[in-house]
């Protein structure tokens, strides 16, 4: 575990990891906010599993939300860091946590422990979002944390018989404004 705040932790994905990563990436009720078309084999997770700890080389990474109660620990979630631009200093930001698991503060935490690795240990100088205007969850999460709307893409997402709006949400690194 590499970084803890209460009872949750983050920490880096391991091979046995692959089934729950399998049963979030192919739930069709999550694929809606995740730009997903097609499901994956454990192959594919599996590797990329294998081949996603480097976020220099892979220009992004995937870290899982621990939760402990007790003696017991779980996987509840998932942070995806994506879009890594060194130059820039900057990445996009991608929370998942299981339904049974939302709306309990735990994605606002492992948000701020996310934040806390990116601007101190990556030293970025910013990071983003992007979600749906439909998606009122993410919306407050992302607000909540003091990150700004900065854009609207108009009529973005394909719905089944609609557009929906994108937003895009930044967050300057706090911790170096002058």
């Amino acid at each position: 575990m590499f970084l803890r705040k209460g009872n949750v932790f983050l920490r880096a994905v391991e091979p046995s990891d692959a089934h729950q990563i399998y049963m979030w990436e192919n739930d069709m009720l999550v694929w809606k906010v995740s730009d997903t078309i097609a499901p994956y084999s454990m192959f594919q997770i599996e590797q990329f599993i294998l081949n996603g700890g480097d976020i220099f080389a892979n220009k992004q990474l995937r870290i899982m939300i621990d939760l402990k109660e007790g003696e017991v620990v779980r996987s509840i979630g998932s942070v995806d860091i994506y879009d890594f631009d060194p130059l820039h200093k900057r990445a996009g930001v991608g929370i998942f946590i299981e339904d049974a698991f939302r709306n309990k503060g735990f994605a606002n935490i492992a948000l701020e422990l996310t934040e806390d690795y990116v601007f101190n240990t990556l030293d970025l100088h910013q990071i983003y979002c992007l979600i749906s205007a439909e998606n009122h969850q993410s919306k407050k999460l992302f607000e909540g944390r003091n990150y700004l709307h900065t854009g609207t893409r108009k009529d973005w997402l394909k719905n089944i018989n609609s557009y929906t709006d994108q937003l895009q949400y930044q967050l300057i690194n706090p911790f170096n404004q002058k």
